[in-house]
């Protein structure tokens, strides 16, 4: 009976020790590699941008940050791959104007960006930079509006794609100068460059920190900022709203998820992102593509996305331009 009785007790402490036994923890984010979509090729700005602050993530959260270049449509083709992702946060997507213009450009997308992603945390500010083959006779903007003026349809304009904020300036440029220019989309500005050095395209409004790389190089002129005031790395440069009064393209870089990924997600990726623009060291490398770190809260940086995108719907139908 004692026998019986001491089996049955430890039955009871086995059984109880089950119910009562505290479930395991839910593996810390990140724990596998965490792929970052971004729409324009290699060697282009964004992908710079990315492939640094991807780094940096990648040592302080000790998973590997994985940038993939999902090139075409103005990084409509990325946005559409990340937004059908599972919104666990092993996908992410690199943000910038493009996606704000796109909803109003173009008039088929099969994604709502607004409603189906998620803001995660903004990287910088920048502004974009015209700049022309060292061909071309213009030396600033007014001789290059002269110019254009003068030579109606001659002159073809460069673009990162249908839709993204390279485009859209120059587009913007054209009514406020009533320049007649073609425009020439390619899926990146990095492709670009080697026509634009050539003359076979004339010029580019591209964002900073190629434009910067080339102009430095030597390979083609820097004529203009399209900030409305000189930028504060490139002080040399003219503002173009010195010529042309209330011309201004000012962009942003950051990062969104697909709807519906976890709340603590997102607060670990802003998180660790707040903490590298406040490191020394990836704020110089940042400085060197000419940005401006602009760190927000995730609620921040979705209003500056909802503001962007109605200021650019207001372009696009200034600038009476679409795209099916």
């Amino acid at each position: 009976m004692l026998r019986i009785l001491r089996n049955g007790f430890f039955g009871l402490t086995v059984l109880l020790g089950l119910f009562s036994a505290t479930p395991p923890a839910a593996a810390a984010y990140p724990d596998r590699p965490v792929h970052w979509l971004i729409g324009f090729a290699a060697g282009g700005p964004v992908d710079i941008v990315a492939r640094i602050m991807a780094q940096w993530l990648s040592d302080r959260l000790g998973q590997q940050f994985i940038v993939e270049n999902r090139t075409g449509s103005g990084g409509n083709i990325a946005a559409a791959a990340a937004i059908n992702s599972p919104p666990d946060g092993y996908t992410l997507l690199f943000v910038a104007p493009n996606n704000a213009i796109s909803t109003s450009l173009y008039k088929k997308l099969p994604f709502d960006f607004l409603r189906d992603t998620v803001p995660v945390a903004s990287i910088m500010q920048l502004t974009n930079m015209l700049v022309v083959s060292n061909a071309f006779p213009a030396k600033t903007v007014q001789e290059f509006v002269d110019y254009c003026k003068a030579n109606p349809g001659k002159i073809s304009f460069a673009s990162s794609g249908n839709g993204t904020s390279v485009h859209m300036s120059a587009e913007l440029f054209k009514v406020m100068t009533k320049c007649d220019m073609v425009h020439v989309p390619y899926r990146g500005s990095a492709i670009a460059f080697p026509d634009i050095i050539s003359n076979k395209v004339q010029l580019i409004f591209d964002n900073l920190p190629s434009a910067l790389e080339q102009a430095k190089g030597g390979n083609v002129r820097a004529l203009g900022v399209t900030s409305p005031q000189r930028w504060p790395s490139v002080p040399d440069v003219p503002a173009i709203a010195e010529t042309v009064p209330g011309f201004e393209s000012v962009g942003f870089y950051g990062i969104s998820a697909p709807k519906g990924t976890p709340s603590e997600v997102i607060e670990t990726l802003n998180k660790a992102v707040g903490e590298a623009l406040k490191d020394p060291k990836l704020v110089a490398r940042l400085a060197e593509t000419g940005g401006i770190p602009k760190p927000m809260t995730s609620a921040e940086f979705g209003k500056l996305v909802t503001d962007e995108t109605e200021k650019w719907r207001k372009v696009v139908e200034f600038a009476g331009v679409s795209v099916d």
